[in-house]
């Protein structure tokens, strides 16, 4: 089910596991001026769900913000077929099967009310080794919200123990950073400095990330301390 964030924002979350363990993923979406909806790392949706974004709007723009974020596009394009697929560079070659409607560099969404632009200077380890990220980071300027999906996270006790334990040893325990692992496969330190600075330029208050638990406030002051570690 949705669950409404502030005014023209919207979440919905879903169980996920990543190397054995439960870290949730969360996609957002938000509804423009004009009423057209822009669905951000979609999931997969039950017809409940559909529903409710159906009651709100027509989905007309489905981002993969990454190169990670993604395995759910074509499934939620079968169901809005007349949507755009937009997407972070890279995944054209990554994902030949999809139709990518505009690949994202840097912009801004509707009557100015989503800006966005890549993150530039993470890789993450995956099995295949160090692969780049690719993350497109956005605001939603009305709700004064930053939207990641993984720079950052943040568990909490709403999470299960193991997990809380392990991001206690590896980072990303109540408090907004990357994991010990992005920071170990970061081989451009200033890049990830520049684009951290970026976005620490936008005003927000507020921070979604893909995994872990919405920070309401001062999430700026919090996006700083944890990163830190870049100086």
């Amino acid at each position: 089910m949705l669950k409404k964030i502030d005014k023209s924002i919207w979440v919905a979350e879903q169980k996920l596991k990543y190397w054995g363990l439960e870290v949730g993923t969360r996609m957002t979406v938000i509804q423009l001026k004009n009423s057209e909806l822009v669905v951000i790392s979609p999931i997969k949706v039950d017809k409940l769900t559909i529903d409710q974004i159906n009651e709100m709007g027509k989905v007309s723009i489905i981002i993969a913000p990454n190169l990670y974020h993604h395995l759910s596009i074509s499934d939620f394009k079968s169901v809005y077929a007349d949507a755009k697929i937009f997407a972070a560079p890279g995944l054209e070659s990554k994902r030949q099967d999809i139709k990518i409607d505009r690949t994202l560099d840097r912009g801004k969404i509707g009557q100015d009310e989503i800006e966005y632009f890549l993150f530039e200077g993470f890789k993450i380890i995956d099995l295949k080794g160090l692969s780049p990220l690719n993350e497109i980071v956005f605001l939603h300027r009305a709700s004064k919200t930053l939207i990641l999906t993984d720079t950052a996270f943040h568990f909490d006790e709403s999470f299960s123990l193991t997990t809380q334990l392990t991001m206690r040893l590896i980072g990303g325990y109540k408090k907004l950073e990357p994991s010990i692992l992005e920071k170990l496969a970061t081989r451009d330190r200033e890049k990830v400095k520049n684009s951290i600075n970026k976005v620490l330029d936008w005003d927000f208050e507020r921070v979604i990330m893909a995994h872990g638990s919405i920070i309401e406030n001062e999430g700026k002051r919090k996006l700083k301390e944890g990163y830190e570690w870049l100086k």
